[in-house]
């Protein structure tokens, strides 16, 4: 481990925080680009994270929109936003630590969990602004998600 936290959580969070950046680029739920990017990209991103880490966002970004043919939507959550918008830094950390919880409590892959989490209900909550679910506790967070609705 380097740093404070071990690759994977880092590589993960990488991974999780560029979703968020091409879904408010493009307009779409961020499940819609977990799926476009499909699992075995997502494993080649999050293997490589700590070298793309260093490449410019944008540029990733739009390599990653060519590549797998992203196109735009209408989801704009951060034009809908009426309060303060978090970052995609921010909203990277939140899903990665539900991942990182689920994948413990499930044992299932990691690029699995992660594409079951960003197609469940509650992704769908975490990306309404309007909601504070996104600002809950790992923990209550992991518990709705089990339960498959909000506590």
């Amino acid at each position: 481990m380097t740093g404070r936290e071990e690759k994977k959580a880092n590589n993960l969070f990488f991974l999780c925080s560029l979703i968020e950046y091409i879904g408010r680029k493009t307009n779409n739920h961020r499940n819609v680009i977990v799926n476009a990017i499909g699992k075995d990209d997502l494993q080649h991103y999050f293997d490589l994270a700590d070298v793309y880490h260093s490449e410019n966002m944008d540029k990733l970004m739009f390599e990653i929109i060519e590549t797998h043919n992203i196109e735009n939507g209408i989801f704009d959550n951060v034009a809908n936003a009426k309060y303060s918008i978090p970052t995609h830094w921010d909203i990277g950390k939140v899903y990665k630590r539900l991942i990182i919880d689920v994948h413990k409590k499930e044992n299932k892959p990691l690029i699995d969990t992660l594409s079951e989490v960003y197609n469940s209900w509650l992704s769908r909550k975490i990306e309404d602004f309007n909601s504070s679910v996104y600002y809950e506790s790992p923990e209550y967070l992991l518990q709705s998600y089990l339960k498959g609705e909000n506590l």
